[in-house]
C-alpha cells in the first residue's frame, strides 16, 4: 500500500501561516489541513496544484510523494 507523503506543515510554518489561514486561502476547512499534515488524507489534484502555487513551488513532486508501506504486501500485510 501506498501513502501520500507530504511537506505541507514544514512549508506552512516557514511560510508562519496557521492551519485556519492555509485552509481560508485555499477555500478549505482547517479539518482538511489537519488531515493532509497527518498523512490521513490525499487532497484533490486541483487542491494540490493550489498547494504548490500557495508555496511557490514548481512542481507537485516538490510537496508530495508516494511511499511504500512496511506492509505493503498484495495480501493486505498478512504472511502465509
Amino acid at each position: 500500500m501506498e501513502i501520500v507523503k507530504n511537506r505541507v506543515k514544514e512549508l506552512r510554518e516557514q511560510k508562519g501561516l496557521s492551519q485556519e489561514e492555509l485552509g481560508q486561502k485555499l477555500e478549505v476547512s482547517r479539518w482538511t489541513i489537519i488531515r493532509i499534515e497527518q498523512e490521513r488524507y490525499a487532497p484533490s489534484v486541483q487542491l494540490a496544484l493550489k498547494l504548490v502555487r500557495v508555496f511557490g513551488l514548481s512542481r507537485v513532486e516538490d510537496l508530495f510523494w508516494l511511499e511504500e508501506n512496511d506492509l505493503g504486501q498484495e495480501d493486505g500485510g498478512v504472511e502465509q
